[in-house]
Order: C-alpha cells, then structure tokens, then sequence
C-alpha cells in the first residue's frame, strides 16, 4: 500500500477511534425517555393503549399453561384419577383456545394502531418543519440535524422508533417477573422433609437468600456486559451513519437512470468500486464494527451468555435437588424451572432495556433539539386589508440583511417603493440580492436593519400568514408533486376544475391538457400512478405558473420563469404576460435582460444594493452603470 494512502486510512481510523458520543447519565436518560414516551402517546394514545394491553397478556398468560402443565404430570406421576386427569386437560384446552382467540383479536388491534409507524415518527418531523420560522429552516445546520436525525433512525433503529419497543420491554419485563414470582413462591416455603438428611439444609433461610442474591447479581451482570457490548454502537453512531451515507450513495449510484450516461462515458463506476471494495470501511471486514465484534462487542456478548447459561444450570440444580428431597412432585420441577427462567428473563429484559434506553437518550436529546427550536420571527395579529382593485403600496425603507452566521450583508441599505398593477423586473448577476430581496418581501426573512411596509404599516405588524396569502410566487427551484394535475394547480384536494383549466390554459399548458386521457385527474409521474405522465422542465413551469394563477394573489413573484421554455414558448409567454397578470403586481427575476424589456420598471442590484432603477430605455441611456453593462454584455452575442 503507498505510503500516501495508507496514513489516509491511518488518520481515518484514529478520527473514528476518538469519535465517541458520551452516553447521558441514568437521570437524563430518564428524562428525555420520558418526554419521548409523553410525545407519542399524546398523538397516539390508542397505540400505546392496544400494545401495553397486548405486552400484558402476553407475559402473562403462558404461565397459565405452565401451570396446568405441571398438575398434569403431578397427576401421572401420582394418583392418577382419571376425572381428575380429565378435567386438567379440558382446562388446559380450554384455556388455551381463549388465549388463542383473545391473542389474535389483542394482536390485530395493536398492529392497526402501529401500521405507518415510519410515518407517524416522521409526521413529527413534518409538523415541525411547518411550524418553524423560515429562517431556521433555511440554515444548513437545521437540514443537517433533521438528517442526523433520520440517519439515527434508518441506520441504527436510534430515536423514536426505540421509545416504543423499549416501553414494550420493560412492561412485559415486570409481568414477567411478577407472574413468575407467584408462581415461584411455593418454591421457596415449600420445605424439605426432615428424613431427607444433609438436603435438609436448602430449608435455611439463608441458604435461600442467598440463591436469590446469585440470582439477581448474575442476571445484572449479565444484562451490563450485553449493554456494554450494545454501548459501543451507540457510541460510534456517527461512523456508522457515516458508512451508510457512503454505502447509499456508492452502492447505488448505478441504479439511477439519469446519471446512467454520465456514469459510462466517465466510468464513475471506477470511484464508486474504492469504496464499496474498501475493506477497511466502516461495515468492512477490517472495519472499526468488525474489529470490535472480534474484540470487546464479542467478548462482552460472550461473557454475558456464559453468566446467563451459568445461572440456567444453578436453578436447574437447586430446583431438582429440591425434588429429590421430597419438597414436591416432578411436575412442580417443570413449573418451577420454566418460572425461575421466566424470571431470570425479566430480570435481564428490565436491565438491558434500561440499558439500552440510556444509549438512546443521546439520539433523543438530539431530537428534542430539533424539536424544540424556537421560533424568533414576531407574529403579528394585524389583519390585511381586502382592498378594492389589490391597491397595496410595498415601500423598503433602508433595509439592510444578513444570513444567519454571516457578517457578510447580502443586502445593504436598499430604500424603494412599487404600487398596484406595476410590472417590475429585478435584474443583476449571481449573488447580487435579487433572491434575498423576494424572501424579505415574501416575509420568509425579516430584515437585519430597516422596515418593509405595506401600505405604511411594518408587515411585522400582520398576521403572518395573512400577509403571505397576498403573494403568489414560483421559486426558481419550485417542485410538483406525485399528485393529480388539478391537485398541482389547486394546492388542494377538492379544487376549481373549471378554474384549474382556465389558468393552464392561460398559462401555455392546453395543448398537452388536451391530449390527457384523464384531463386534470392525470397523475404526474408514476409514483402512485401507472398512469402518471412523464413531464418535461418547460412544462412543469407552464404548471408552476398556472398555480400561481390559480392563487389569484395580488402580487405574482416569477423566478426565471422562463427558463426551461423553448424561444416559441418564452416568446408566447412574454408577448400574452399582460393578459396571463391581469391587474395583479407582477415582480420578474431573470439573468437574460432581453426577456425584461416588457416591464416598465426595473431594479439593478450589484453587489447588494440597488445601484439602478427605471426602464429600459432610461437605463441604456447611462452608459457608465451596471444595466448598460450587462445588457451589451449578452447582446453582442445576438448582434453577432
């Protein structure tokens, strides 16, 4: 191996190595277990009503079996009574028929309840994200929370997913204890008889506290060593998301259809075999999970299996020694061991689950982070006026930004005003502020310094969404859903067919509406439709724009909403835009300055600021500024 690439791999290594989440103390662990349980079981109490009730019954109700089965053999090996032996095995029947049906009715319930519960953890999620201001939304460092999020989750089984099976533990963990120990007590005052010579010493008191201390300090430490083992997944769950993030981009890269020509003519699949080959990848065989599960995981796991098959065999041997001596029948053998094992079980199934939530409540306090991030925009409870003819003034009153974390202003000092019915073009280079400008007026942002206003009240004033509903706007990176067409346009369920078709039409869209065999109830694409239609960018912004039509929103915000479009249909656009905005304000960014000259006020931002301001004409006339400089600059390329 070159030097180069194995100290790559060394420094690698080390970084995961000390890579560590430290576990939280039992206390918090409690805590954030409990916040997680209250959560879910206030949106879905039923699902953890039907599988508490299941966990119950089904710890319960096989030592009902257990039991029978013993009187049974005590029978056979006793008197043998016929009827007596008769009436135990229609009980036991009987008893195990209702079990059954009572098992199956309990188990339907409470997979109803638990059917979607991926969807149900991310509607969550969802609900969050619609609650949360903007602004957070748009940080890089919420995205890769609620990603580190889902990695926990899909990757390890860490999160919320992990409240619901480890509640289900500890209850069937108590049950199983308690059944167990009324079943087991007679074990214990159950005395040897006094013939029954040096035997006769499992009748001390001590004797016996003592097998119960054994049997609950080997149960301990066994259920420690299995959560140390487990401890050290928790630990590295961010190598291990690591390694699935690579595996799901690596491993599939060659299954996705539009990179397949990028792909073969750059042999993209060289790079991806490095890593899928690499052995000493995460998931690898000389990987940091493989070398633990030769190591400490394997050990602790082993040790932890050797402690619990050692405590099999002392209550096996403590249990006969008991029945040699006369203390009961052979059917209570069977009773108690099964029992005592039961026990043991619990025992171990309450301590590993509490272990077990401790290595979770990292993952939980994690998303309680997320989830209780706080929303700083001010909401205003001003309603917006439904004026006559949508006479709205916007004014910018030097108006000032910066993203969140940066010192950096991407806008400084901005101060301008535009009325009803104006057709205004916002023109500048990558970077200049026209997109930050949108989200101030949008209210997306609130401005660093100054005020926006609507008709001479701070919009900070209104209720905000109130404010947002007087826009309408297509983002340049806007999205269609795998819904019908009418859905798409409508943004509802139950839309305005009539109207649907009106503004798709108005929109460029009503040739290809027309060749719909299912009209407005066509699907887009095929993810739950095998009907759905293929559509091309040009068209998706033909339905983008009809939906900002369909709004009938004052104000119509279009970024680059031409751009996909052949020259015919930009051409078709442009020449019906008056028709297609009616008397609404209609606010257009777009990098080609040729496709601005309908608008009869444009704004130049550079760098930021507003450095020009009027039409076309005007502007060309000052040779010296920005607009002069960038039209002549893709002009000479049509001049030539």
């Amino acid at each position: 191996m070159p030097k180069k690439k194995s100290q790559e791999k060394t420094s690698q290594n080390k970084k995961l190595n000390n890579d560590e989440k430290e576990l939280l103390s039992y206390k918090e662990a409690f805590r954030f277990n409990r916040k997680a349980f209250l959560l879910l079981y206030k949106r879905y109490p039923q699902m953890f009503t039907s599988s508490i009730i299941c966990v119950i019954w089904d710890a319960l109700t096989p030592y009902v079996g257990i039991y029978l089965s013993a009187r049974i053999i005590d029978e056979i090996a006793g008197s043998r009574n016929p009827e007596t032996l008769k009436r135990l095995v229609l009980y036991t029947l009987f008893s195990a028929a209702f079990i059954s049906l009572v098992t199956a009715l309990l188990s339907k319930w409470r997979n109803n309840q638990e059917s979607g519960m991926y969807f149900k953890v991310q509607q969550v999620f969802t609900q969050k994200l619609m609650e949360m201001d903007f602004v957070n939304i748009d940080d890089a460092k919420t995205h890769e929370m609620l990603s580190t999020i889902n990695q926990n989750q899909n990757g390890g089984g860490w999160g919320l997913y992990r409240v619901t099976g480890n509640m289900n533990n500890l209850i069937s963990a108590v049950f199983s204890l308690l059944g167990g120990a009324a079943l087991t007590v007679t074990l214990f005052t159950q005395l040897v008889p006094e013939d029954a010579g040096k035997l006769t010493v499992l009748n001390n008191p001590l004797f016996v506290l003592v097998i119960i201390a054994v049997m609950l300090a080997v149960t301990y430490i066994g259920s420690a060593l299995n959560n140390k083992a487990g401890s050290y997944y928790a630990r590295r769950a961010d190598a291990h998301n690591l390694g699935n993030r690579l595996f799901g981009f690596y491993g599939w890269l060659g299954y996705q259809q539009e990179l397949a020509p990028d792909m073969r003519i750059y042999r993209q699949d060289i790079i991806c075999d490095r890593y899928n080959s690499d052995k000493t990848s995460t998931f690898g065989s000389k990987g940091i999970f493989a070398r633990y599960a030769r190591g400490p995981i394997g050990l602790y796991n082993a040790a932890s299996a050797a402690i619990a098959w050692f405590l099999v065999g002392g209550v096996t041997v403590f249990v006969c020694l008991k029945a040699l001596a006369g203390a009961f029948g052979v059917g209570s053998v069977t009773m108690y061991s099964t029992a005592v094992l039961s026990i043991n079980s619990g025992i171990a199934t309450f301590f590993g689950t509490v272990g077990d939530m401790r290595n979770n409540a990292s993952f939980l306090k994690l998303i309680f982070d997320f989830l209780e991030m706080p929303n700083t925009m001010r909401q205003g409870f001003r309603p917006v006026d439904k004026r006559d003819h949508w006479n709205y003034e916007i004014e910018f009153r030097d108006v000032s930004f910066k993203y969140p974390g940066s010192e950096e202003y991407a806008l400084k000092h901005v101060s301008m005003k535009f009325g009803a019915g104006e057709r205004l073009a916002v023109v500048g280079q990558n970077g200049s502020g026209k997109t930050t400008f949108i989200k101030l007026l949008c209210r997306l942002y609130d401005p660093t310094e100054g005020v926006i206003l609507l008709n001479g009240t701070d919009i900070r004033e209104f209720d905000y969404l109130e404010y947002m509903a007087i826009f309408s706007v297509v983002f340049q990176d806007f999205r269609l859903f795998a819904f019908s067409l009418g859905q798409n346009v409508g943004t509802k369920v139950a839309y305005d067919s009539e109207l649907a078709g009106n503004v798709l039409r108005k929109a460029g869209f009503g040739e290809r509406l027309d060749t719909l065999e299912d009209g407005l109830e066509t699907y887009l694409y095929k993810d739950f439709s095998k009907k759905g239609v293929e559509i091309s960018g040009g068209e998706a912004q033909k339905i983008a724009l009809a939906r900002t039509l369909y709004k009938d929103a004052p104000f119509i915000v279009l970024d680059e909403p031409t751009a996909a479009l052949d020259p015919i249909a930009e051409s078709e656009v442009y020449s019906n835009f008056n028709d297609i905005v009616g008397d609404k304000t209609a606010i257009y960014i777009s990098h080609r300055l040729s496709s601005c000259r309908f608008c009869n006020d444009i704004l130049v931002f550079h760098e930021g600021e507003l450095v020009q301001r009027g039409s076309h004409e005007e502007l060309c006339k000052e040779t010296d500024g920005k607009y002069y400089e960038l039209w002549n600059s893709q002009a000479q390329y049509y001049n030539a």
